[in-house]
């Protein structure tokens, strides 16, 4: 019921995930869906830690702490683009469900662990989800509703038009009209590999005696 409703969400928009409109996809009742949602709301934080479920929170216990932190980021970033309603229903979710706790766990050990404080961790983390919603919702032509091509002939049309600037007022913005609209590949690998190197980037300039050790998460065992 659940992958049905992600599945829909992600086909029509989050706008189209309701109670009616997933009964009729499933062939029942709105009623037989309020045994297990009492509205939107719960049917939507159901949806989303669905999403969470999808995001790896094994970390390898012999690496870096940075690798650790990095490699749970670089797997939600992965989930929030496999599905296009993702960051819409991670926003519109208020409650946290054992999915989203998990990774949370996981990731709150890994800072704990190499020395930052309760207040800096929990800072840290809900940081690394905005940055991960971030760099999704700004990738170049980010549209959930758009297809592929409009995606395309959207940003040609932005880089046309910065690149029409007078030169002589705004020389800098010519000069980064392509990319600043880039969408292919190369470019959008850029796009998330920067954003993540630039946000552990940070946490490791922050964090206590540099925070050099490895670090053993909660719940996981390293070797002797």
């Amino acid at each position: 019921m659940v992958d049905r409703a992600l599945r829909l969400a992600d086909a029509e928009g989050i706008d189209a995930l309701t109670i009616r409109r997933l009964a009729t996809v499933l062939g029942v009742t709105p009623m037989a869906l309020y045994w297990h949602f009492r509205n939107k709301e719960e049917l939507i934080a159901g949806v989303a830690d669905r999403i969470w479920s999808e995001v790896r929170s094994e970390v390898d216990p012999h690496a870096n702490w940075t690798n650790q932190l990095r490699s749970l980021l670089e797997s939600l970033i992965s989930v929030l683009r496999a599905h296009p309603s993702a960051s819409q229903l991670l926003l519109g979710a208020d409650k946290l469900g054992p999915a989203c706790r998990q990774v949370t766990e996981v990731a709150l050990g890994v800072l704990r662990g190499v020395g930052f404080d309760a207040v800096h961790a929990a800072e840290i983390v809900k940081s690394a989800l905005w940055t991960g919603l971030m760099l999704v919702m700004s990738e170049p032509g980010f549209n959930p509703g758009m297809a592929e091509d409009e995606h395309v002939e959207l940003m040609r049309r932005k880089q046309i038009e910065i690149a029409s600037l007078p030169p002589d007022r705004y020389p800098r913005l010519v000069e980064v009209a392509l990319p600043m609209t880039a969408c292919g590949p190369d470019a959008l690998e850029f796009h998330y590999r920067f954003g993540t190197d630039f946000f552990i980037a940070g946490v490791q300039a922050m964090a206590p005696s540099g925070g050099s050790r490895g670090v053993v998460p909660p719940g996981q065992h390293g070797g002797p």
